[in-house]
């Protein structure tokens, strides 16, 4: 690709993630406003200051305009760690999210009465999977899991951040985003060091 050309395309990817950004950024404030479905694709477009047409180049729905903006930030934050190359044993940025959580108490409240948790959990064990086995792979500690079940043991650790995220919230946040992070990774070593967990060499 030529010097010209790769100036083109980063612009270009420039201007269609700030498009997105607003439309996502429309979206999430009208979710604070009234129930998610009572908002049509037009307020979002009266919001955002964008054309229909340019809509939808990028999104069938608002469904795949809510999920695709969730879905950007649940890949941003399950990456944190290898993004920033942290030299701790942590797997996932439990106090991170979790804190993050705390910090938008009422957009979760709104998140929850649009009734698309259930999306929103497959996504993020999805996401928590792939990045703790990504985790898992440069961690010496974790060497007792065999590479071929890394995967599953990734999978069930995802799972469980999201069932630890769940208790924390219905028991109204009462711990410390850092006191869960710790709670967390003292289960995840427990479980992997233990002699008969899956995946361990005998």
């Amino acid at each position: 690709m030529s010097r010209n050309a790769s100036i083109l395309k980063r612009k270009i990817d420039q201007r269609v993630r700030r498009t997105r950004d607003r439309l996502g950024d429309a979206l999430l404030k009208l979710l604070l406003e009234k129930p998610y479905e009572t908002i049509t694709v037009q307020d979002v477009l009266h919001r955002a200051k964008v054309s229909r047409s340019t809509f939808y180049v990028h999104y069938r729905n608002k469904e795949d305009l809510f999920l695709s903006d969730v879905d950007d930030f649940l890949e941003e934050m399950a990456t944190m760690l290898l993004r920033r190359k942290e030299s701790s044993d942590r797997i996932a940025p439990v106090r991170e999210l979790f804190g993050h959580i705390a910090d938008t108490r009422q957009f979760y409240a709104v998140m929850v009465a649009s009734g698309r948790m259930h999306d929103v959990f497959e996504l993020s064990e999805g996401h928590f999977g792939r990045a703790i086995d990504q985790r898992l792979a440069r961690l010496p500690r974790a060497r007792v899991i065999t590479s071929e079940h890394r995967a599953a043991v990734a999978h069930a650790l995802a799972g469980s951040l999201l069932s630890l995220l769940s208790w924390w919230i219905h028991h109204g946040m009462r711990e410390s985003p850092a006191r869960m992070d710790d709670l967390y990774h003292r289960m995840v070593w427990t479980g992997v060091g233990s002699e008969v967990g899956l995946g361990c060499r005998h």
